[in-house]
Parts: structure tokens; sequence; C-alpha cells
């Protein structure tokens, strides 16, 4: 009787095993088939890209606050010595880089205008203007070169150097 027993466990647990595995075929099979699998693959490995590049060209993980708090302030250090060194491409880079984690560009915008050196500050504005015609897939600005009044907080003259600031925000 105690054979049976471990005869029936072993047929048993055989059984089992199959079915799992037949379940994971079918489901794989029917995953594969679906007309949108590509589709999400292909927006997973670009999702995933772009986290590696952002993680490559030194970006913190943005769900960590103090480590995003870390690298603003690194990069505005950075980004001020290299201007006073009179290196105003490194540094407008490094300030653009703080500028994409800051949680308020707009008064970043508004302090940079007037500590920075004219020269510097329209490198910096040409810099995230390239960055967000790159990123952006909204239709551009359609004003054809307008003024339009300025509506933000920090009290930036109506210039176009305040339309792109606008725009950033």
């Amino acid at each position: 009787m105690l054979n049976i027993n471990k005869t029936l466990l072993r047929i048993a647990a055989g059984a089992i095993g199959v079915a799992c595995i037949g379940y994971c075929i079918y489901f794989d099979k029917k995953r594969r088939h679906d007309p949108d699998y590509k589709k999400k693959i292909r927006q997973n490995r670009k999702r995933n890209a772009k986290q590696d590049s952002a993680r490559d060209a030194g970006m913190p993980n943005l769900n960590d606050h103090e480590a995003i708090e870390r690298y603003f302030l690194q990069e505005i250090q950075m980004g001020e010595t290299l201007i006073a060194r009179g290196e105003f491409d490194a540094g407008v880079e490094h300030l653009a880089n703080a500028l994409v984690v800051c949680g308020q560009p707009g008064r970043l915008m508004h302090v940079l205008q007037t500590t920075l050196p004219g020269q510097a500050f329209g490198m910096l504005l040409m810099k995230l203007q390239e960055t967000n015609n790159e990123n952006s897939e909204a239709p551009k600005n359609t004003n054809s070169g307008k003024l339009r009044p300025n509506t933000s907080s920090a009290g930036l003259e109506t210039t176009s150097e305040a339309i792109i600031i606008d725009e950033l925000e």
C-alpha cells in the first residue's frame, strides 16, 4: 500500500509539472502573437535606452530626492566655477544639466539671468532651446516672432529671452 501511494504521488507531481509547462507555453505563444507585442517591446527598449543614457551621462536616480539635490548643487557649482574661469561652453552644459533636474526652473533662470554674464546666459538659452526642440513632440510656437505679454511671476521683461523662459516653464 505504501508503494501505491509513492507511485500515485509521482504521477500527480509529473502531471502537475506537465500542466505548468503547458500553461507557460500556451500563454507565451498567446503573448507573442498579440498585435501590440512588438510595439510594447520597442517602447520598453527605447525607455530602457533613455534611462541607460541618462545614467551614463551622470544623471541621478530621479526617484531619490537626496541624489537629485546633490547632483543639482554639484552641477550649479561646476557651472559657476567653469564660467568664472572663462570656459563658457562647459559651464553652460553643467548649468543646463542642473536646470533639467530643477524643481523650479523659472526661478533658477531668473537668478541665472541676474548673475551670469550676458554671453553665458545667451549660450544657456540657446542650449535649452536646442534641448527643448530635440525632446518636444508638441507643435512648435506659431506666434511668428511676435512678443506676447509676460505672465510669469518671475518678473522678467517681455523680450525674446523671456519668451524662451516662459516656454521652458
